[in-house]
């Protein structure tokens, strides 16, 4: 939005950030063995929106990716998301798609209208698949029940008749080819003279600062003290190990194709009685051509252990309490609370820029007179990609 309203509406634009480092928790950096890492996790770009793509294409070339995951339970690999070759690997011998739906309409449970979670993967792929790969993993990541939580949390991810591995099914699956970092370093050079301050929290920058507008991304309970109570957040712990080519020839438990630790960018683990629930390896995706790797094993953990809220919890409960902070946002003059943590609520990468270019596009149609001016724009960017 900075880089939006200083280059449509002239805007001077200040970015701060509470952390040392600009891109929040979409940073990544290279590590002590030269390894690209996601620092906060690993964050997957796709999209079906020409809008977004031609809108970042302005700030960074792509790496394609289609984004591999297994899911290792009962002592060994398995497809993912379940499609026919998961049923395969659990029947033990090959079957065709009409089996497979077969055996899905007997073990499906008729539940018309899921209410939550559970029911909607109960109502989908019967227990079974339920049990082996969706319940524990929830449990672990959400600290609640999956009959706790909103259909959607399980519901977004797909069950396919066919083989097709994918995670993902956008036409567009990429990542910024020099990675997340230099592509927010070349839009803030866009939108110079914005200037990045990092290491300032909010509290900070009220002190220092006077605004026309403010758009604010942080925690919305954060933004008013938490006067309702602390949202019901939950966090994330990160464990990195690295690995040289020899490192992983001498290490027995390594499953991965050369240079690599494990077979897929990313491996669930939904037992509940090992403590993380995945292991990502990042350099699958990334295609960074380096003799090491680096694997990030990740530890689902309460806000109050770390003090990062990563995820709004999608129940009945924590929406109730968000609204009383919504009534407040929506009453509070000349800021825009934009993302995740200012909205309550889960979106994919594409979804926040698409929120964020639309934000935009209603500012400058409030302060500059000129809505169309955003989209008219990334037209003729396209038309000179065409030219």
């Amino acid at each position: 939005m900075a880089e939006r309203l200083a280059r449509l509406l002239r805007w001077r634009c200040v970015v701060i950030d509470k952390r040392e480092h600009i891109g929040g928790n979409a940073h990544d950096a290279f590590d002590s063995a030269g390894v690209l890492v996601h620092s906060y996790g690993p964050h997957y770009f796709r999209t079906n929106s020409a809008r977004i793509i031609d809108y970042l294409s302005q700030f960074t070339a792509w790496h394609p990716v289609e984004y591999s995951i297994k899911s290792r339970t009962a002592g060994r690999y398995w497809s993912f998301p379940v499609n026919l070759n998961t049923y395969e690997e659990m029947v033990g011998h090959p079957a065709t798609e009409e089996e497979f739906a077969a055996y899905l309409e007997r073990v499906r449970e008729p539940i018309e209208r899921p209410a939550n979670s559970e029911e909607v993967m109960l109502a989908s792929i019967g227990r079974e698949l339920y049990e082996r790969f969706f319940e524990g993993y929830t449990l672990k990541h959400w600290k609640r029940h999956p009959r706790e939580l909103d259909a959607s949390v399980c519901g977004r991810i797909p069950v396919r008749l066919n083989r097709d591995n994918r995670y993902l099914s956008e036409s567009f699956q990429a990542l910024p080819r020099d990675g997340y970092t230099a592509m927010f370093g070349s839009m803030l050079q866009a939108s110079a003279p914005t200037r990045f301050l990092p290491g300032m929290p909010l509290e900070e920058a009220r002190r220092h600062f006077t605004w026309k507008h403010l758009i604010y991304s942080g925690p919305i309970d954060s933004y008013f003290g938490e006067c309702h109570g602390r949202l019901p957040w939950r966090s994330l712990r990160f464990e990195p190990e690295s690995f040289t080519a020899a490192k992983l020839r001498n290490d027995a438990s390594a499953d991965g194709p050369a240079g690599f630790w494990q077979p897929a960018m990313q491996v669930n683990y939904p037992d509940r009685d090992i403590p993380f629930t995945r292991i990502v390896e990042i350099k699958h995706a990334t295609g960074q051509r380096i003799d090491a790797t680096t694997i990030v094993r990740e530890y689902p953990a309460d806000y109050e252990e770390t003090g990062e809220p990563y995820y709004p919890i999608p129940a009945p409960d924590a929406k109730r309490q968000y609204r009383l902070y919504r009534e407040l946002a929506e009453r509070e003059e000349n800021t825009t609370f934009i993302g995740r943590l200012a909205t309550y609520r889960y979106y994919n990468m594409d979804q926040i820029v698409g929120m964020a270019l639309k934000k935009a596009d209603d500012l400058v149609a409030r302060f500059g007179g000129g809505g169309n001016k955003v989209r008219s724009e990334n037209e003729e960017v396209r038309r000179k990609k065409l030219r």
